[in-house]
């Protein structure tokens, strides 16, 4: 995967981030989510790359970046600290500028880079999810059970950690084959990989504590910027067979209200659209990063 492209691992404020590179043009940042690492964009990413510079990194906590301490507050899995690792590893790149792409927990991460560093953050796409605290504000049964991992993962450590240690790639498959998505919409390789890294215990933690911190912390710096608009030019790009695209609630109408140029669009898929369907959504991203 990722022919061409150049992998590094850049320290960030003491984090190791590590992330492949290549290509040329404008630059964009490609950030994964839950449970999976840089590999999702093994299509779209190399597609993106004949005409932008890409950088596909892990998260802190995903992958192979670094695992540091969470803290009592979970802070050290806060979206603005990954925020900060994302603008931190683009400048070590020499990009001070730049476009963002984000799935799942990295869309969340993509949603406070641009609120934290406005400047930096010139367009951003974010895929297949709603705003945290509008989740967390509007809990329904519907919802409790669609995102149930949301809540068991938020209960003190070792608990969840235990029960999944019991059988992590069995309910890695579980997980991936959700939400509207099958299991076969995963390349092979791509499915071996997210199966190395879930096969950590220490990945797992860290992954846990990402959805602590989530709803603690985040919940915390989300309300105090309760208002407040992203500037950059937004999309919203959801599968129609998610849990996002069978809400009765319209996600572009929700989005207008945390961006001040907000666009969107669904494409015919779960929650993984951009590997069950990667042409689709490459076309939204390429028509949305055009200048």
């Amino acid at each position: 995967m990722f022919d061409g492209f150049q992998r590094v691992v850049t320290e960030i404020d003491g984090v190791p981030i590590h992330a492949v590179h290549g290509g040329s043009g404008p630059p964009v940042l490609l950030l994964h989510g839950f449970p999976q690492t840089h590999a999702m964009w093994h299509v779209i990413g190399p597609e993106l790359a004949r005409d932008h510079t890409v950088v596909a990194p892990d998260l802190r906590g995903y992958g192979d970046s670094g695992r540091p301490a969470s803290g009592e507050d979970h802070a050290g899995y806060s979206f603005r600290a990954m925020a900060a690792d994302q603008v931190g590893l683009m400048r070590a790149l020499g990009h001070e500028e730049f476009a963002v792409v984000a799935h799942d927990r990295g869309a969340r991460v993509a949603h406070r880079t641009a609120l934290d560093h406005p400047a930096a953050v010139t367009r951003a796409a974010l895929l297949d999810i709603l705003p945290t605290t509008h989740v967390y504000d509007h809990v329904t049964q519907a919802v409790a059970t669609a995102y149930y991992h949301w809540f068991f993962f938020i209960q003190p450590a070792d608990l969840p950690e235990r029960l999944i240690a019991a059988d992590p790639v069995g309910y890695l498959h579980s997980l991936l084959g959700g939400w509207g998505s099958g299991l076969d919409a995963f390349a092979p390789e791509a499915l071996a990989e997210y199966e190395r890294c879930f096969a950590d215990p220490d990945a797992r933690h860290a992954m846990l504590e990402d959805y602590r911190a989530g709803a603690s912390i985040d919940l915390e710096h989300d309300r105090a910027d309760a208002g407040r608009r992203v500037t950059a030019p937004l999309l919203a790009l959801w599968g129609s067979r998610s849990v996002v695209g069978a809400s009765p609630i319209d996600p572009l109408e929700v989005w207008r209200g945390y961006g001040e140029d907000v666009r969107g669009a669904t494409v015919d898929a779960g929650h993984f659209l951009v590997e069950e369907q990667p042409g689709a959504t490459l076309a939204a991203l390429r028509t949305f990063l055009r200048p």
